[in-house]
């Protein structure tokens, strides 16, 4: 795994938005916040395009990340905002500039797409963590998490006991994201590899039995069985039918994974919630689930 080099005062980071739109009220927090560590920001020029509920059509949000990914004055790539519209300019980007200078590619939800084809076709961590409109909202113990990281630490989080974890150990790279759109990438170029590894999963606004239906196929595709741990973290505002599914989204997940036999923790402080901690994906991790869940992420190659 390739990990792009730490940040360090002076540097410039890149607003971008590759799903849906925003306004300059809504990126100013962030930008301020990135200014008061020390950090330049340089927003794309389409990045307040607008077109239906898209940043612009998807040839200027690929214009836009095409530019963050190949100047190489920029260093880390935040991205603007989640929802949908990543997977539409995903195969229109050229990373080859990109191979060569990685620089960390920052969000979650919609941007699971961009984490797992980076981790996919070249190899490279990239940062889960809130986007530039989710930043006001975020604690300030969060915001140092990500700053710390950035800068060249790694992470360590904690998580309080659960009663559905199954207690143990696991070591090896964490990968995942959000759970309906790595469904959604299932058999594409966009896909990731589990076996060996500790997957995370989160999501947000989903019917249970959607989640039932993706974990059967997470399943059926072979990504359950070879897993080295798995790390649940917010499943948030789930809903039903009127006819009651009969589980929360947690009990579904737990039943998927009942016949292995690797560590699972439960809701882990990351995902669609105010305290979204940051994690490496791609990084290598250790997983400890015992009275209190630990989860340590390295920002740097195995060790």
């Amino acid at each position: 795994m390739i990990f792009p080099p730490p940040l360090v005062a002076g540097d410039t980071v890149a607003i971008v938005a590759t799903a849906r739109k925003v306004s300059r009220d809504e990126m100013a927090p962030a930008i301020g916040i990135l200014q008061q560590w020390g950090l330049q920001v340089a927003e794309g020029k389409n990045l307040y395009a607008d077109k239906n509920q898209f940043a612009g059509d998807d040839s200027l949000r690929a214009e836009d990340f095409q530019w963050a990914l190949d100047n190489p004055k920029i260093k880390a790539v935040l991205f603007a905002r989640g929802g949908y519209g990543s997977v539409r300019i995903i195969d229109r980007i050229n990373f080859s500039e990109f191979k060569i200078n990685p620089k960390w590619l920052i969000g979650f939800s919609d941007i699971t797409t961009i984490h797992s084809h980076v981790h996919n076709q070249l190899n490279v961590a990239t940062l889960h963590a809130p986007m530039a409109i989710n930043f006001p909202k975020t604690p300030d113990a969060v915001l140092k998490q990500i700053k710390d990281f950035l800068f060249g630490n790694s992470i360590v989080l904690n998580a309080q006991a659960h009663l559905l974890n199954r207690m143990g150990n696991a070591k090896g790279q964490l990968v995942g994201g959000n759970l309906s759109i790595l469904y959604s990438l299932t058999a594409s170029a966009s896909d990731i590899d589990t076996k060996g590894k500790i997957l995370f999963l989160e999501d947000l606004d989903e019917y249970l039995y959607h989640i039932d239906r993706m974990m059967m196929q997470l399943k059926r595709c072979g990504k359950l069985h070879s897993l080295a741990g798995l790390v649940v973290g917010a499943m948030s505002d789930m809903k039903d039918n009127t006819i009651p599914f009969g589980k929360t989204a947690e009990e579904i997940i737990a039943e998927h994974v009942s016949e292995y036999d690797f560590p699972v923790c439960f809701n882990f402080p990351a995902g669609h919630i105010t305290e979204n901690n940051p994690l490496a994906l791609g990084g290598y991790a250790k997983l400890i689930v015992a009275n209190k869940v630990s989860l340590k992420v390295n920002n740097k190659a195995l060790s």
